[in-house]
C-alpha cells in the first residue's frame, strides 16, 4: 500500500511504525474473511481493510469524523485477520495508533465519555469494582429478568488452598474483575500447580494488567499498570520465579507486550522485558507437565466444547494445546464449527456495543452447544461471563475441569 505520512509522523517512532504495517498489506481483502464484525454488517469499513484505509486517511492529514471512530470501536480486536493476513500485517498495533489519536482529536458525546470514563474508573481496581458487583448480586433477585442475566450468579470457592513450598515458584498475576467473578479460576490453578510441585506467588500489590485503559485509547494510564505490575513482581523474579503465569487469555497478550509497550522507557525497558519473556498463558505451563501423573481420568462420556478465546488462538497463537489436555484427561470434545470467530465478549466490546456483541454471542453458543456438550469450557473470565448469562449448560474455565480432577 502506498502511503504518504506527513515527515513530523515519520520522524516518531508510532508513525514509523504505522508506516510500515501500513505498506505491508496488500489490499487482498482475505481479512474481511474472517472478520466477525464484517460478516454482520457487510459494511467495507466494518472490516479490517476498511478501517486499515480510514487510519491510514488520519495518518495522512484528513481530518477524522464520529463516523472514523464509530467503524474502530466496532472493530473487537479479536485479531483473527492476524491470523489470516498472508502479508504478516500487524492489525492491532495500527489500531491502537487510529484509536489513541481518534481519542485526541474527534470529542466523544458526553453520555459516552461518562460510561468510558467508568470502565476505566471501576474495572480495574479490585476495591471498587467488587462492592459493586456484591451489591449487584444481592439485589439481582429482585431485578427484571434483562438486568438479571446480566449479573453473574456469586460463585465461591470452598475448597482449601495449598500453602506448601516448592522448590519451583512462579508467579501468578491475579487481576482485577476475576477474583471477584470466578474467585475459583485462581484457586483451582494454585491447586493444579501444587499437585505438579509448583509454587504460586500472589502478590497484593500487583493487579490489572493493563488491558481496559489500552483498548479504551488510556495509553499513560495502561503503562502506570503495566509499571505497577513490573515493581510487585520484581523481587520474586530476580529471587528465580520461574514464570509469570496468566489465567485470562485476554490478559496474557498484554503481559507478554509489556517489553514492547514499555522499550523507550529508560527506566523499565529491561525489567519489561524480562517480565514479557517470563510470561505464560496456563495452558503452556500445563501442557510442559506430565498432569495425567497427578489426576484420575474424566469419564468418557463427559462432553465438552471447547471456546477458544480470540486471545488465545489469535493474539498469542496458541490453537489445539488446551483441547489436547482435556482430552487426554479423559474428556470427549464435541466439534465447534467457526470455532475461529469471536464471541463478543471483547473485554469492554459487549458493555460499549451490545447488539453486535449480542449476535456474536449467540452465534457462538449456538455453535458450541450443537454437539450437546455436558459442559463448556474456555481460558477467559470475559468470555465465560458473556457466554453464561445465556448458555444451556455450564460454562467454566478449562483449568477447573482439571483441578476436578485432582483426588
Amino acid at each position: 500500500m502506498q502511503t504518504s505520512l506527513p515527515q513530523a509522523l515519520l520522524a516518531t517512532e508510532s508513525g514509523t511504525r504505522a508506516n510500515e504495517i501500513l505498506r505491508n498489506c496488500v489490499h487482498c481483502g482475505f481479512c474481511n474473511a474472517t472478520c466477525p464484525t464484517y460478516q454482520l454488517t457487510g459494511d467495507e469499513l466494518d472490516g479490517p481493510r476498511g478501517r486499515i484505509y480510514l487510519i491510514k486517511q488520519v495518518l495522512e492529514g484528513n481530518k477524522p469524523t464520529d463516523k472514523t471512530q464509530l467503524h474502530l470501536d466496532r472493530c473487537l480486536t479479536c485479531r483473527a485477520c492476524e491470523t489470516t493476513c498472508p502479508s504478516g500485517v500487524d492489525y492491532h498495533l495500527l489500531l491502537d495508533t487510529g484509536r489513541e489519536l481518534l481519542e485526541q482529536s474527534v470529542p466523544r458525546p458526553l453520555p459516552a465519555r461518562l460510561v468510558r470514563r467508568a470502565l476505566r474508573l471501576v474495572l480495574p481496581w479490585p476495591a471498587r469494582f467488587t462492592p459493586l458487583l456484591r451489591t449487584a448480586q444481592l439485589l439481582r433477585p429482585l431485578l427484571p429478568a434483562a438486568m438479571k442475566q446480566k449479573i453473574p450468579v456469586r460463585s465461591k470457592d470452598k475448597r482449601p488452598r495449598p500453602q506448601q513450598q516448592h522448590a519451583r515458584r512462579i508467579l501468578l498475576l491475579t487481576g482485577c474483575v476475576q477474583d471477584a467473578m470466578s474467585p475459583q479460576i485462581n484457586a483451582a490453578t494454585i491447586r493444579v500447580l501444587h499437585a505438579l510441585g509448583i509454587q504460586t506467588l500472589t502478590r497484593s500489590s500487583s493487579g490489572c494488567c493493563g488491558a481496559v485503559s489500552h483498548h479504551l485509547g488510556a495509553t499513560d494510564e495502561a503503562l502506570g499498570f503495566m509499571r505497577r505490575n513490573i515493581d510487585a513482581w520484581w523481587p520474586d523474579i530476580e529471587q528465580g520465579a520461574q514464570a509469570v503465569v496468566v489465567t485470562a487469555s485476554g490478559c496474557a497478550p498484554m503481559v507478554k507486550d509489556y517489553g514492547q509497550l514499555l522499550a523507550n522507557d529508560t527506566a523499565y525497558a529491561d525489567k519489561a522485558s524480562r517480565v514479557s519473556e517470563l510470561a505464560k498463558d496456563i495452558s503452556e505451563i500445563i501442557a510442559a507437565e506430565d498432569f495425567r501423573t497427578v489426576i484420575r481420568q474424566a469419564a468418557g462420556n463427559q462432553k465438552i466444547a471447547f471456546h477458544s478465546p480470540c486471545t488465545l488462538q489469535h493474539a498469542q497463537r496458541i490453537t489445539g494445546s488446551v483441547e489436547q489436555i482435556l482430552g487426554q484427561a479423559g474428556y470427549t470434545l464435541t466439534p465447534v464449527t467457526d470455532s475461529h470467530l469471536c464471541c463478543g465478549s471483547a473485554g469492554t466490546y459487549s458493555i460499549l456495543q451490545p447488539q453486535l456483541s449480542g449476535r456474536l454471542r449467540d452465534n457462538k453458543l449456538a455453535a458450541l452447544q450443537a454437539g450437546q456438550p455436558d459442559m463448556i469450557a474456555t481460558a477467559n473470565i470475559g468470555c465465560l461471563a458473556h457466554m453464561a448469562s445465556h448458555a444451556e449448560v455450564p460454562v467454566k474455565h478449562w483449568i477447573e475441569y482439571l483441578d476436578a480432577l485432582i483426588p
